[in-house]
């Protein structure tokens, strides 16, 4: 446990009359336990998981809703920077964007986007989120928000502490100390802190009345920025050097990549939640889950009379109590009990689902293995569209590549392998060595091996081709950029 009552030090605050509320949405996660779904390159916060929107989206919407709030900061990583920035752009709001140049937990994170929102507002608030949680009663998350606004502006740290509906292993807990003042429903202070817990231990600390940990939390950006300078100073130091160094690209905003590679990875739990007094936790009473696994996916889902969740072309006979997720093909299944089936173009899992969080071990030996299984999908997304591998063999590779109107792929040469693109729908613009031409639907052409080669869609329609690539290398890194609107 982590005790309250004999603390380390104390959180630097002033008191704030109408301070903004910004939220930070963490956005930076692998989601290595809903593979083969999430991938590396494409994890479950930005997959539509439980609706037709993604979980990222459904965060931003959910802050969009609340009263006071600015415009959100989003902390990805260099490699979903792309599909952030689109995915944001497709329901139509507005974020500012910061890309981390490696992964150093939320501490560093939290830390970079306290430095922009003082920057936009020297009083504010930050309302730091996950982008990966699902929240049932949005109603009841927006009154909880309110209520740990006016604690926060008041110097309290505030934490949001969902009310538990089980016996989780998987979540840590809260411990409730005294209430504070006179609030109504109540908002206590932080006893302690506790690690995930034994069965045993979490029916207990259920019958105690404590509450699960939710990584939900609510503080002044200054008080935050000088409580880690006191407690993690090298953290803070290279995150302040990073944030300095700053360069715009685009729409997004790069970290000075050597500084911030050289700050200790932390949470913000450990590095400052758990370390000071002052804490308050708010109870949030609603269907929450943090999405660790199949089995949580299938727990908040809406089961039918048998217990099961299917999704996509799936037919059972004597089926119950499974989650079931057919990609572009049939899954047929029979006399199954208590288990996830999961069906990709390139993977198919099956599990008992009372050994769901297991598939992380799989993660862990495809990555020993160097399989890009654990990395991309069949369909990568980019920048400009996207390409999807459709069959390859013994030097040579086929994909169906897509163009959104009006993009640009580099200019750009390969040194073992030479490609003949046939267009199939839309107006091809393409540079091929020191000629340009436009294509249509059933023409093509041949880019010679060496050449430098550029396709673009001038079209206001996505432009499709079919890419035959031959020789004796076909992977993706052999490229050699020479020009890029998106500064890859």
């Amino acid at each position: 446990m982590h005790k309250q009552t004999d603390p380390e030090g104390e959180w630097n605050f002033m008191k704030r009359e109408n301070a903004v509320i910004i939220p930070v949405i963490l956005a930076g996660g692998s989601g290595t336990r809903l593979w083969p779904l999430s991938r590396e390159c494409h994890p479950k916060q930005l997959l539509p998981l439980v609706n037709d929107k993604t979980m990222l989206q459904n965060t931003l919407l959910r802050v969009q809703g609340l009263k006071g709030v600015a415009a959100p900061i989003i902390v990805c990583t260099e490699e979903h920077r792309f599909l952030v920035a689109e995915q944001v752009r497709a329901i139509g709001t507005a974020a500012t964007i910061i890309i981390e140049p490696v992964g150093r937990d939320t501490a560093p994170a939290v830390a970079v986007a306290a430095l922009e929102a003082i920057r936009q507002d020297a009083n504010a608030i930050l309302l730091v989120l996950p982008a990966d949680h699902v929240i049932g009663n949005e109603g009841n998350f927006a009154e909880a928000v309110a209520r740990g606004a006016s604690c926060a502006a008041d110097g309290h740290p505030v934490t949001f502490g969902i009310v538990p509906q089980s016996p989780h292993t998987g979540y840590g807990y809260i411990k409730k100390g005294d209430v504070l003042g006179g609030e109504e429903p109540p908002i206590f202070r932080v006893d302690c802190f506790v690690e995930k817990p034994s069965l045993e231990k979490a029916r207990q600390y259920l019958d105690e009345g404590y509450l699960w940990n939710s990584g939900m939390f609510l503080f002044q950006a200054t008080g935050f920025l000088a409580t880690l300078t006191e407690f993690e100073p090298v953290m803070a130091d290279c995150v302040v050097r990073a944030y300095d160094a700053r360069t715009h690209d685009l729409d997004f905003t790069r970290l000075d990549s050597g500084a911030f590679s050289a700050s200790p990875a932390n949470s913000v739990d450990y590095a400052v939640m758990e370390r000071v007094r002052d804490t308050v936790v708010v109870p949030l009473d609603c269907a929450w889950s943090d999405v660790g696994s199949w089995e949580a996916l299938w727990e908040i889902g809406e089961q039918d009379e048998q217990g099961n969740i299917f999704i996509g072309n799936v037919l059972a006979e004597d089926v119950a109590d499974s989650y079931i997720h057919a990609g572009d093909r049939l899954v047929a299944a029979i006399g199954l009990n208590n288990h996830i089936i999961v069906d990709t173009k390139d993977a198919l899992l099956v599990a008992s689902k009372d050994r769901a969080q297991e598939v992380k071990t799989i993660v862990k030996r495809l990555k020993l293995e160097k399989r890009e299984e654990v990395r991309l999908h069949k369909k990568v997304f980019r920048p400009w569209g996207s390409y999807e591998c459709v069959d390859c063999g013994e030097r040579f590779q086929v994909k169906r590549i897509m163009v959104n109107p009006g993009a640009t792929l580099s200019l750009q040469r390969h040194f073992h392998r030479a490609e003949h693109w046939v267009v199939v729908k839309g107006t091809a613009h393409i540079t091929n060595g020191d000629q340009t031409v436009i294509l249509t639907e059933n023409q093509s052409t041949y880019i010679p091996l060496g050449a430098k080669h550029r396709l673009e869609n001038p079209g206001t329609i996505p432009l499709e081709i079919i890419e035959i690539q031959t020789g004796s290398y076909l992977g993706e890194d052999d490229i050699e950029r020479f020009e890029d609107v998106y500064g890859r």
